[in-house]
């Protein structure tokens, strides 16, 4: 695999980076590279459809919920127990949260009442 370098203002026309193929011996079984190589160039070589340009939003939609409900079932859900104490313990940390926003407002207000001498 070469490495190239791209300058920050390239102004040539971009060049199509070919990889070195290997041949391959009749009893050796192709390698992993070459086996991405032929793919790439199997995708290349797909003529596009015209009509699929229209389609393309509600098969990306398709695809999509698609692909969202198979990560739903992925998803392992909590019992009822489990729901119960995720729940109870949101609700301490909000009353615990509420109360010291609650005491900070008391100390500032009685602060600034004493600065103010109201």
């Amino acid at each position: 695999m070469a490495i190239h370098r791209i300058k920050a203002k390239d102004d040539s026309p971009k060049k199509k980076v070919e990889k070195s193929k290997k041949p391959v011996k009749k009893d050796q079984k192709p390698t992993k590279t070459t086996k991405k190589i032929i793919e790439a160039e199997k995708v290349e070589q797909k003529p596009k459809k015209k009509g699929f340009i229209l389609f393309r939003p509600f098969f990306a939609l398709g695809r999509y919920i698609r692909d969202s409900w198979r990560e739903i079932r992925h998803v392992r859900w909590p019992d009822r127990k489990l729901t119960w104490k995720m729940t109870i313990s949101v609700i301490i940390y909000v009353l615990i949260f509420a109360t010291v926003i609650m005491l900070l407002d008391m100390l500032f207000t009685f602060l600034f009442n004493q600065l103010l001498g109201a």
